[in-house]
């Protein structure tokens, strides 16, 4: 509401010419009051050096000032300064760290320094390992014609069990076919004559024996011989 001089208009008489009476009008003002609306300006507060608003509308100052803008990711949190990203560093982001300076890289052999990070690398003849750190030897491949272990080592040496108990047992064949020619055979076998003729006879006839079990103990002593260095490889 507001106040403002309203005119009021009020009727009286008054004495006119030859004495007769004249009815007329006078002006008078009184304080009157009526409803008014309008725009107040809104109340604008300044900003710190260093702060500005984020609205135009808004009263508070939450947004700081970097004179020069900050680079490669980095934040203005405070006037003048930036906080840079991991790898980067400077008053405006814009210097990458050298990661492979110092010893905290972890590379156990050659660090290479990339912008804003850095990656490992092996020498020749080894390979990163699966944290992309630790390097490995490369494991050779078989030559051709090498004979290489198909089967877990527990099979190897189950493998190799057999092969021995089957070279002892030839070998104690060996000597029974042999036994007659080292001694006198005091005692013959029971299908074989007891003159020393018929004896040495069926000797004889074992010769062709002993170059068999001689041929498969030289076999197997072979395979024994790979299968001992194929498990030391």
């Amino acid at each position: 509401a507001e106040s403002h001089i309203q005119p009021v208009y009020q009727p009286y008489l008054t004495t006119c010419q030859d004495h007769r009476l004249c009815s007329t009008y006078r002006t008078i003002y009184r304080v009157a009051y009526r409803q008014a609306s309008r725009q107040l300006p809104q109340p604008a507060a300044s900003c710190c050096p260093g702060w500005s608003r984020v609205n135009s509308h808004a009263l508070s100052c939450n947004r700081a000032l970097c004179w020069v803008p900050c680079q490669n990711g980095g934040s203005c949190p405070f006037p003048g300064k930036c906080a840079c990203l991991p790898g980067w560093m400077g008053q405006a982001c814009q210097t990458d760290v050298d990661e492979c300076a110092g010893r905290s890289h972890g590379c156990s052999q050659i660090c290479i320094n990339t912008a804003g990070s850095y990656r490992c690398a092996c020498w020749d003849g080894f390979s990163l390992a699966a944290d992309n750190k630790a390097c490995q030897p490369l494991v050779p491949a078989p030559e051709p014609g090498t004979f290489s272990q198909t089967g877990p080592p527990s099979e190897m040496k189950e493998e190799m069990k057999d092969l021995k108990s089957r070279v002892e047992a030839l070998e104690q064949k060996l000597q029974l076919v042999l036994a007659p020619f080292h001694n006198l055979m005091p005692s013959a076998p029971e299908d074989v004559g007891t003159d020393p003729i018929s004896r040495l006879s069926h000797s004889l006839q074992q010769l062709d024996r002993i170059d068999s079990l001689s041929e498969q103990i030289s076999f197997l002593e072979e395979r024994l011989e790979t299968c001992k260095y194929l498990e030391k490889a």
